[in-house]
């Protein structure tokens, strides 16, 4: 078809006009920018714990790594699925993440009615450390190992108490285990998390506690805690003189915790990929990998998918394990 020179050169402009209005719509398609905001990582226990000490380290180096600042809010209670809660229910844009342990992921369900599925509403990321759990008494205690304790608690039945950070917890399900093991009778005394347990522990109000090595630690170091045992197949290399449960002739109460990263469940592929990228990068720094051992701890070396894998079996090994002891929210 015949075109004047005329209406020619009317079609280009026409065209050329609209090119720049094809432009913001091709923008607007594409995905946005992650991290498009500062990000949160919620921890389900008080500041000073293992979980907000390892919290506040991934915080930092997050925050350089992403070039958005990474804020650390607590909220303690309900055995850690208080912030899981708050987690599971967020947008799901990878902006709220959520440090957790066994105790609300694999042990606390299983306690506690909950409005999100764990398994589901928060996706795993990294597996950060597994850290031993440590059995911890007041230096004041007249007690120098685990036979000693045996005996005193014998000689007091339904009088020694051990704390925890809660219902549910790691250290919770240590104690029970270890009273089972061993014919005692112990008070739990739950708490909004270890460093609120560890106050009353060292003043004398409670005797005893089962405590991660990574919130207890400090306090072994310092001598305001004994060590008596590890509940862990194998000694730590940060305790080498502290003997197993196993060694001082205890068996069937052992108990570690891993502390691994979470985000929100349906958050997008890319951005999954992008954390677990970051935080894998955060586990290879030597910095970080000499703090997390000198928690006492083991740095995480497991793909996403075997993490998952983990946080599933663990989940129902401790369903059963709560099953067969018959363990209650009011214990």
């Amino acid at each position: 078809m015949h075109r004047s020179p005329r209406r020619r050169a009317l079609i280009a402009a026409t065209a050329a006009s609209a090119t720049p209005l094809l432009a913001p719509v091709a923008a607007f398609a594409q995905p946005a920018a992650w991290p498009s905001k500062p990000l949160r990582i919620m921890v389900g226990a008080g500041a000073g714990g293992g979980t907000d000490i390892i919290a506040r380290m991934l915080a930092e180096k997050l925050s350089a790594a992403l070039g958005q600042q990474v804020l650390v809010e607590n909220r303690p209670g309900a055995s850690n699925t208080i912030a899981a809660d708050l987690t599971a229910k967020a947008p799901a844009d990878g902006h709220t993440l959520l440090a957790a342990t066994n105790t609300g992921q694999a042990i606390a369900p299983h306690l506690i009615k909950l409005a999100f599925d764990p398994m589901k509403d928060v996706a795993p990321i990294a597996l950060i450390v597994n850290v031993p759990n440590v059995l911890v008494v007041n230096p004041a205690l007249p007690v120098k190992n685990v036979a000693e304790l045996i005996a005193y608690a014998k000689s007091k039945p339904g009088e020694v108490k051990y704390a925890s950070s809660g219902v549910g917890s790691t250290q919770h399900i240590a104690g029970e285990a270890f009273a089972a093991a061993t014919g005692t009778k112990l008070v739990h005394v739950p708490y909004k998390g270890s460093a609120q347990a560890h106050l009353d522990l060292m003043s004398g109000q409670v005797e005893t506690m089962f405590d991660t090595t990574s919130s207890a630690m400090q306090h072994i170091r310092s001598g305001k805690l004994r060590a008596l045992a590890l509940t862990t197949p194998k000694r730590a290399a940060e305790l080498p003189d502290v003997p197993t449960l196993a060694e001082a002739g205890v068996s069937g109460a052992e108990m570690s915790t891993w502390y691994g990263l979470f985000v929100t469940g349906g958050t997008p592929q890319p951005v999954l990929d992008r954390l677990t990228a970051e935080v894998g990068r955060v586990l290879q720094m030597p910095d970080v990998q000499a703090k997390l051992r000198g928690l006492g701890g083991e740095p995480g070396t497991l793909t996403r998918e075997q993490f998952a894998a983990l946080n599933r079996t663990e989940y129902d090994r401790f369903g059963k394990l709560i099953r067969d002891a018959g363990i209650k929210l009011d214990q």
